[in-house]
C-alpha cells in the first residue's frame, strides 16, 4: 500500500428535513477517495476479512442485492471505499444504540468524490460515526490496529447524553407510526408533537395536560395519602417526623412492622421496609432524611409484593411487579462478590437507562447496607454455605403483570390518579396478589408518582412490553387527529415568493392564522416579524412551533433542499412551478435540468395523501411529477386547451387556466370563472401564472371561490401595504 492511498472528508451537511434522498433527516458527506478510486475492494488484500471480523454486524446490511449479506456480496465483488464508509457509518450507530439502516454513496462529477448520505437520528453522534468510520475503513485497508470497542464506548456515550431517553422515544415513534410529526424543542427530553395550534408537548411522561398543582401534590406524600383516604383509597397508616426518636413513637402509636421513607423521595431511594426495632427504626430515618434532605415518613408496613401500575387519562395500560433480591452463601464469597456472581450476572442488569434491571452494588448503596446491617453483616461478609441472605426488599419493578391485574385494583389505581389529578401516573402498590379482588388481601397505595419511568413496561425483565408510548399517544390525541395544521410548500424559480405571500393572504382571509416562511419575510398573521430572507429551515420552525398558527405557508428553494431539507415533513399542498436550473445549484454538484427536476420532486413527495400538488402544466419535467404524488393533482395553464390540462380535465380532475382573460376553475365538464384578470391591479394581471398557482393552492384547501375573488383583490403586492 502506498500512504497516498487516503480517504478525505471534504464537507458535512445535517440535513434536518426532507430531502433529495430521503424523507427523514441525514448527513451529507462529500469524501474524497483519492486514488483508492482505482482500487476497489476486492484488490485490496485482506481488507475483506479485517472489515467483517471487526463488524460482523455488517452481514445484517442488504444494500442492493436486496438480501441479508448482499452488502457483503458488493464487498467480496468489488466495491468503493466511500460506500463501504456508508455501511460502516450505519453500523458504528447502530453499535452505539442508535439504530438506523438507510444509507447510499454516489459519485460526484469530480473524480473520486462522492456523496454518502446515511440517516442519523442525533447530528453530533452521526458526524462521530462518520468520522471514525473513515478510521476503520483505513485501517483494514492498511492492515493496523483499530481499538473498535473504545470507539463503540464513546459513541455509546454520546447516545446517552445526547439523544432522547428511552422512554420519550419510544413516545415520540408511537407517534410516527401514527404519522404524527414531531419536534425536538431542547438538547433534553421536551418534544413537541404536531404542529402550530395541533400541537401537544411531552417531557418524558409528562405531558401539557399535566397539572403543576398535581406534581405537588404528588410530591407531598403525607398530603397525598390524606387526600386519597379521604376517597375511600386504602393507603397505609403513616405520621410526619422530624426526627429518630419521633419516629420510633410514631413507630410505636401505628404498630410494628413499619416502614420508614423520605418525604418527597422516589424510585425507591431511602425507603426501609419491615422495621421492628428501634434501633432499625433509628437508622432507616438517618438514611431516609439523607436522601430526602427534610422530612420522613413513618407508616404501616404492608406485606406484600410492590407494584407499578402506569395510569395513562383514565385506565391502566402497563402493571409491573416487583420482587424482593437475595444471594445464597458458597462458605467462599462475600457478600461483593456474591451479588456479581448470583445477580449482576443477569443479562438483563446494567447501569443504564436500556437495562429493565440495575446492577447491586452493596458496598455502594446505603439501603442494602442498613439491610445487611440488621442482621449482622457488611458487604465484606461470607455467608455460610446456603445462608439466604435479603439483598433489596424494595425495587426490581420490572416483571410484566399487566395481562393479570384485577378489575378492582386497576380502578383503584386509576381513581388514585384521578385524585391526585395527574393525567399520566405511576402508581405504587402493594399487593399480595394482583390478580386478586382489592377486598380479599391486604392491599394498599403507598405512592402516585408524577412523570413516571416507562422503561419497566417498556422494557421489562420478564413478559412481554407494552405500547405505553401508543396509548400516551391516544391520550394526547385521541383515535383520529395526527397533530396536523394545513401546510403549502411553494418550490421553483418563477415567482414564488410572491406565490407563498399570496396564497398565504387567501388562506388568511378564510379566516385562519397564518405563518409565513419566504424569500420575503417572516410573517405571522398581519405582522411581518422579521425583513430579512426567511425561506430557510429555522425560520419554518420558527412558524411549526407557534401555537397559534393554523396554517403554514413556506417558500422552498432548491437551494434550501439541498443545504438544509424541508422545515416539515408533509404537506397539504405542494406547489412547483418549474424544475429550471441556476448558477447556484453548481456548489452543490447540480449541473444540468435532470438533475434539477430530482431537487424540485422533493415537494411533491411530500404531499399527503389526503393531499394536492399544483403543477404548472406548461413545463414538461413539472408534469412528469404528478405520477409521483400521494395525493391528487391540479394543474394550472394559461392554455385551456393544453394537451395535458384537457387529459386531466377530462379524466375529472381538477385544473385552473385562463379562458378570454378571466381565470377558470374547471374539474370534468364543471367550470367556475373565478374572475376577469383585468380586475385586478396591473402588478398582478401581469403574473397570471402566479396568480393561477396560488388560487390553484387556496381551492386545494376548499377555500369558495368566493372569498378566493375577495383575497386577489384584496391582496397587495406591496408587502408594506399588506399584512402580505
Amino acid at each position: 500500500m502506498t500512504t497516498k492511498k487516503n480517504i478525505e472528508i471534504l464537507r458535512v451537511t445535517h440535513l434536518r428535513g426532507p430531502n433529495i434522498w430521503t424523507y427523514r433527516p441525514v448527513i451529507e458527506a462529500w469524501v474524497d477517495i483519492g486514488e483508492l478510486e482505482d482500487f476497489p475492494s476486492n484488490t485490496l488484500p485482506g481488507f475483506y476479512e479485517r472489515l467483517t471480523a471487526w463488524l460482523p454486524g455488517l452481514i445484517e446490511h442488504h444494500c442492493s442485492p436486496g438480501v441479508r449479506g448482499g452488502f457483503l456480496q458488493r464487498v467480496r465483488e468489488g466495491t468503493w471505499a466511500a460506500h463501504i464508509m456508508e455501511h460502516v457509518t450505519l453500523e458504528l450507530q447502530n453499535l452505539a444504540g442508535m439504530r438506523t439502516g438507510f444509507g447510499k454513496a454516489r459519485q460526484t462529477s469530480q473524480r473520486g468524490v462522492y456523496k454518502i448520505a446515511f440517516r442519523t437520528r442525533q447530528e453530533t453522534v452521526g458526524r462521530a460515526a462518520l468520522t471514525a468510520a473513515r478510521d476503520v475503513v483505513m485501517a483494514a485497508i492498511n492492515n493496523t490496529p483499530y481499538d473498535l470497542d473504545a470507539t463503540v464506548a464513546r459513541l455509546r456515550d454520546d447516545v446517552d447524553s445526547l439523544c432522547l431517553g428511552p422512554s420519550t422515544a419510544h413516545i415520540v415513534d408511537a407517534a410516527t407510526d401514527r404519522r404524527i410529526p414531531s419536534i425536538r424543542l431542547t438538547d433534553g427530553n421536551l418534544v413537541q408533537l404536531g404542529y402550530g395550534i395541533a400541537q401537544r408537548r411531552i417531557w418524558t411522561a409528562e405531558t401539557d395536560q399535566t397539572s403543576a398543582i398535581a406534581e405537588e401534590i404528588a410530591c407531598d406524600k403525607d398530603l397525598t395519602k390524606s387526600l386519597l383516604r379521604s376517597c375511600g383509597v386504602p393507603v397505609p397508616e403513616g405520621q410526619l417526623v422530624k426526627n429518630a426518636d419521633d419516629a420510633w413513637t410514631a413507630a410505636l402509636d401505628i404498630g410494628l412492622p413499619v416502614a420508614v421513607k423520605p418525604y418527597d423521595g422516589n424510585h425507591g431511594r431511602g425507603v426501609s421496609l419491615d422495621l421492628c426495632t428501634q434501633a432499625d427504626v433509628h437508622a432507616a430515618f438517618q438514611l431516609a432524611h439523607r436522601k430526602g434532605g427534610g422530612s420522613v415518613i413513618v407508616e404501616r408496613f404492608i406485606p406484600g409484593n410492590e407494584h407499578r401500575l402506569l395510569v395513562v387519562g383514565k385506565r391502566v395500560v402497563a402493571a409491573a411487579r416487583g420482587e424482593t433480591c437475595w444471594v445464597v452463601g458458597d462458605g467462599i464469597s462475600n457478600i461483593n462478590a456474591l451479588a456479581d456472581l448470583q445477580i449482576n450476572i443477569d443479562p438483563r442488569r446494567g447501569s443504564g437507562e436500556e437495562a429493565p434491571l440495575n446492577k447491586v452494588t452493596p458496598s455502594e448503596s446505603a439501603e442494602i447496607l442498613l439491610e445487611l446491617e440488621r442482621v449482622g453483616l457488611t458487604p465484606e461478609s461470607t455467608p455460610a454455605k446456603g445462608q439466604r441472605v435479603l439483598i433489596q426488599r424494595n425495587g426490581n419493578v420490572a416483571f410484566d403483570v399487566s395481562d393479570t391485574v384485577h378489575p378492582t385494583v386497576a380502578a383503584v389505581a386509576a381513581l388514585a390518579a384521578r385524585i391526585v389529578g395527574l393525567d399520566i401516573a405511576g402508581v405504587d402498590m402493594v399487593l399480595e396478589d394482583v390478580s386478586r379482588p382489592m377486598k380479599s388481601q391486604r392491599g394498599a397505595v403507598i405512592e402516585v408518582n408524577a412523570s413516571p419511568g416507562l422503561l419497566a413496561h417498556i422494557k421489562p425483565a420478564e413478559g412481554d412490553g407494552r405500547p405505553v408510548g401508543k396509548a400516551i399517544v391516544e391520550h394526547l390525541f385521541g383515535t383520529e387527529k395526527d397533530g396536523r395544521i394545513p401546510i403549502i410548500g411553494v418550490t421553483g424559480t418563477q415567482n414564488t415568493g410572491r406565490i407563498a405571500r399570496l396564497v398565504a393572504w387567501l388562506v388568511h382571509i378564510s379566516g385562519k392564522h397564518v405563518g409565513l416562511a419566504c424569500s420575503e419575510g417572516l410573517y405571522l398573521d398581519g405582522r411581518r416579524v422579521v425583513a430579512s430572507d426567511c425561506a430557510h429551515w429555522e425560520a419554518g420552525q420558527r412558524i411549526l412551533i407557534n401555537r397559534s398558527v393554523q396554517a403554514a405557508v413556506f417558500e422552498n428553494s432548491s437551494q434550501m433542499i439541498l443545504g438544509e431539507g424541508l422545515a416539515y415533513d408533509k404537506c397539504s399542498v405542494g406547489i412547483v412551478t418549474d424544475a429550471n436550473w441556476e448558477a447556484p445549484l453548481a456548489h452543490f454538484d447540480i449541473l444540468d435540468a435532470e438533475q434539477t427536476y430530482k431537487v424540485a420532486r422533493t415537494q411533491v413527495d411530500v404531499v399527503l395523501p389526503s393531499g394536492t400538488a399544483v403543477l404548472n402544466a406548461a413545463d414538461p419535467q413539472v408534469v412528469e411529477m404528478a405520477a409521483l404524488c400521494d395525493g391528487k393533482v391540479i394543474f394550472y395553464s394559461l392554455d385551456p386547451d393544453q394537451t395535458t390540462v384537457a387529459q386531466h380535465r377530462s379524466a375529472g380532475e381538477r385544473v385552473v387556466f385562463i379562458r378570454n382573460g378571466a381565470i377558470v376553475l374547471a374539474q370534468g365538464p364543471q367550470e367556475t370563472p373565478l374572475l376577469p384578470l383585468a380586475s385586478l391591479k396591473p402588478a398582478k394581471a401581469a403574473q397570471p401564472e402566479m396568480v393561477m398557482a396560488a388560487v390553484a393552492a387556496a381551492w386545494a384547501l376548499d377555500i369558495s371561490p368566493e372569498l378566493i375573488a375577495a383575497g386577489l383583490h384584496t391582496f397587495e403586492s406591496n408587502h408594506k401595504k399588506t399584512p402580505y
